[in-house]
């Protein structure tokens, strides 16, 4: 993809500032990626900062068609960003970045050819040629707040109507996983609890209440069932399930009045257990997401012209 990219000194904040230098560097794997924003990540959070962090979250909900690695550095460059696509698809919209943007970095892949033997071909056509990953280069993509031209649709039959709309998918989705669906008034105070295969939960909630906290409880079910490679406290799998209902609830416009300061509880000391918390919350939120969503719904917010969505290596 070519992009032409004029180098301005744009306002930035002093998240993006103090990270300058690591986006100098353009580490060129995924997993490098990864690591270098987790790394500025913890810096901030160590300082008692949790705005990184945040951004994170918020644009795990926004770009869930992305890769992690990719999220994070779109979070990282453009903490505002709310829709992203490459120069050819923003004017394929009809749209053109404005003069002097400065594009936001992201990882696409790098396809082959591994050919194979003449011998070995001659007895399978069917794998005579096979594509295969052979790395990742820079690519850019922009941010519709980067860009002018024609009104793009609003994404109205994601976010509007009432919650009713995505309860009754939120429902279905519960339903297809084989989890069951309790209402008690003696779990109180708690508004709702994950049993392994139950989910129940307190009568009385208003719409927006019980649609948090179910998507709080099936996260705790998705997460239960999940292999993690790093032991967990309670602490952290109440901050894990509590982050994805916060992505989840902003994806769709919910107002969920959670504390940003909370999910410093994902860090205590172990960049590995964070980078898997991270993850964790990313990919959980995308399999809601993707339940939630109109399947007629269309955006440009999927990997660049590249070859689809990259694997982290």
């Amino acid at each position: 993809m070519n992009t032409a990219i004029v180098a301005t000194t744009p306002t930035v904040s002093p998240f993006i500032q103090n990270l300058k230098q690591q986006q100098q560097q353009k580490p060129q794997t995924s997993k490098d990626a990864i690591a270098a924003n987790v790394k500025a990540l913890i810096e901030q959070l160590e300082e008692g900062h949790s705005e990184g962090l945040t951004a994170y979250l918020m644009a795990m909900g926004r770009f869930h068609n992305y890769s992690f690695g990719n999220i994070l550095e779109i979070a990282r460059q453009k903490p505002s960003a709310t829709r992203v696509a490459g120069m050819y698809a923003w004017n394929q919209l009809g749209r053109r970045v404005n003069k002097g943007e400065k594009g936001i970095r992201i990882l696409a892949p790098m396809t082959g050819v591994r050919r194979k033997k003449d011998d070995e071909a001659a007895k399978d056509v069917r794998v005579q040629n096979q594509s295969v990953l052979v790395g990742f280069r820079s690519v850019y993509v922009f941010d519709v707040s980067q860009t002018d031209g024609l009104e793009l649709p609003e994404l109205s039959s994601r976010v509007s109507g009432d919650v009713g709309e995505r309860m009754e998918r939120l429902l279905d989705f519960i339903a297809a996983q084989g989890i069951l669906l309790e209402y008690k008034e003696s779990i109180a105070p708690a508004l709702g609890m994950s049993y392994g295969g139950k989910i129940v939960l307190l009568p009385g909630q208003s719409p927006a209440e019980s649609f948090s906290t179910l998507v709080h409880e099936v996260a705790h079910e998705m997460l239960h069932k999940a292999e993690r490679r790093t032991a967990t406290t309670k602490v952290v799998r109440e901050t894990e399930a509590e982050a994805i209902a916060f992505v989840v609830g902003k994806t769709i416009g919910l107002d969920t009045g959670r504390a940003s300061a909370d999910y410093i509880h994902l860090y205590h000391g172990n960049a590995a257990l964070l980078t898997e918390s991270l993850e964790v919350i990313q990919k959980t939120s995308a399999v809601i997401l993707s339940a939630l969503e109109t399947p007629a719904v269309e955006e440009p917010t999927t990997e660049p012209e590249a070859g689809g969505q990259p694997q982290d290596n």
